[in-house]
């Protein structure tokens, strides 16, 4: 499949995946056959939005058809999508700016952004190369996550150890919750790259190791990124609580730093002590 293919696709399943989870209440309409509260049907889209009801089927069904940014931008409108779903379909209609669809593998942060990480020093911070593999991290993550440096290089992806990894599992606050969350953020970044064989491998590898991971990608969920407050069970330090940020450099477009800030003094120390710095 191609890679043009393969966008068509994804936003056809996308598409349907919100018209089928949207509460008709919310449109003043009635319940549909069976008394069915939620989904709209595709007659009823098409309708709201100004399209024909082939012309919405067929974007559902991935043909090769060629919508304008005008009509993508009403139908987001009438499933009354978020910025990032409304940018995720701009993004597969080639409307949005996008990440490149192909490109060499990021095995390894480059030597000043692996010296940036060093700098944060008591910020647990890694890399994430464009397929969410780890390309770098230091010494405060590994001290927060030691299995990070144990784990061989291509099952260092963070997707994949938050679904696969029971130690990650037992270290994450509400793993079902923030496993969902990190799905949703990868697949707002991925869905352009699909058809790329690193993303596509990991995919089908996620979902035949993972039934979470299999359900999770199932519901098309798309998220930005927001920085927030994560919650983790360290074995040593008890619970931390830290506030997690995005940088990406700019020289560096395909990679993003994370870093994790300790959002109250009780945390600060009770992890420095747990790093042997009391």
């Amino acid at each position: 499949m191609s890679s043009d293919e393969q966008r068509r696709r994804e936003l056809g399943v996308f598409l349907r995946a919100r018209r089928e989870q949207v509460e008709r209440d919310a449109y003043g309409l009635p319940p549909a056959g069976r008394g069915r509260t939620v989904g709209l049907r595709r007659e009823e889209v098409s309708y709201l939005s100004g399209v024909s009801v082939t012309w919405y089927t067929w974007l559902e069904q991935g043909r090769d058809i060629h919508p304008s940014r005008q009509v993508l931008d009403a139908i987001a409108h009438s499933l009354r999508l978020t910025v990032a779903e409304h940018d995720y379909v701009l993004g597969l209609s080639g409307f949005a700016p996008a990440q490149a669809t192909s490109g060499p593998a990021v095995e390894a942060a480059p030597a000043h952004v692996q010296r940036l990480l060093d700098a944060l020093e008591e910020h647990p911070a890694y890399a994430l190369a464009p397929d969410w593999g780890i390309a770098g991290w230091n010494r405060a993550y590994e001290d927060l996550y030691p299995r990070v440096a144990e784990t061989p290089d291509a099952e260092r992806n963070l997707l994949w150890l938050i679904f696969t990894d029971p130690g990650v599992r037992a270290l994450v606050d509400d793993w079902e919750l923030t496993s969902r969350r990190f799905l949703a953020e990868f697949r707002a970044e991925a869905g352009p790259r699909l058809a790329d064989p690193r993303y596509r491998d990991l995919v089908a590898r996620l979902r035949g190791a993972s039934p979470e991971f299999r359900d999770g990608w199932a519901g098309h969920d798309v998220l930005g990124f927001q920085s927030r407050e994560r919650v983790f069970h360290h074995p040593a330090a008890g619970r931390l609580v830290f506030e997690h940020h995005q940088l990406r450099p700019s020289d560096q477009p395909g990679i993003q730093l994370v870093v994790y800030t300790a959002a109250d003094a009780g945390t600060r120390e009770r992890f420095r002590a747990a790093r042997g710095e009391l």
